[in-house]
């Protein structure tokens, strides 16, 4: 059914900004598989932000590793499970689950409590849906494994502090594609 919704929805995919923001989406998560490190990304159409404590190095030569892992026919690595999509995915279909488990309920804490299994277990199975789900809609909607014509411009680093006084490394890798 993900295949079917993401062939209807081609001609919108492939709009050059939506295409370049996938291809940044999909390198972003490339770099973070080859990285192997706790980091976190936010992609658009000009390239992708690495929030984490690595080098600038270690960035540019993971972003050039992923780049070429990718032209090389390794486009699995464009989907990655922590990936905000998958987040989003599970957030709604919990928040649904719980809903539903609520339908027909009279407003009363004894009927909360004598819900509250159905509720707990109807969330439950919505995570375990939730997250191959979530997988689905990045490897066709959110990111794009192919990387096209996709080329990395520069990557620098940039720093800023926290709201608790702590230092935030970032990386900006920028692309261009058609």
């Amino acid at each position: 059914m993900i295949e079917s919704l993401a062939e209807l929805s081609q001609p919108f995919l492939n709009l050059p900004y939506v295409r370049r923001t996938r291809r940044n989406h999909g390198l972003e998560h490339a770099t973070v598989h080859v990285l192997n490190k706790p980091v976190s990304g936010r992609s658009d159409a000009g390239g992708f932000w690495l929030m984490g404590d690595v080098s600038t190095s270690e960035v540019e030569a993971a972003a050039r590793e992923a780049l070429r892992r990718m032209q090389n026919g390794e486009h699995q690595l464009a989907v990655h499970p922590n990936c905000g999509t998958g987040l989003v995915t599970t957030g709604i279909m919990a928040s649904l689950a719980g809903l539903l488990g609520t339908v027909g309920m009279k407003r009363n804490p004894t009927d909360y409590m004598a819900r509250l299994p159905t509720i707990v277990l109807l969330t439950i199975g919505a995570i375990l849906v939730s997250q191959p789900l979530g997988l689905k809609l990045q490897e066709h909607f959110t990111t794009l494994g192919d990387p096209g014509d996709l080329q990395i411009l520069s990557v620098r680093r940039e720093s800023m502090t926290s709201l608790t006084g702590r230092p935030i490394i970032l990386h900006r890798v920028d692309t261009m594609s058609s």
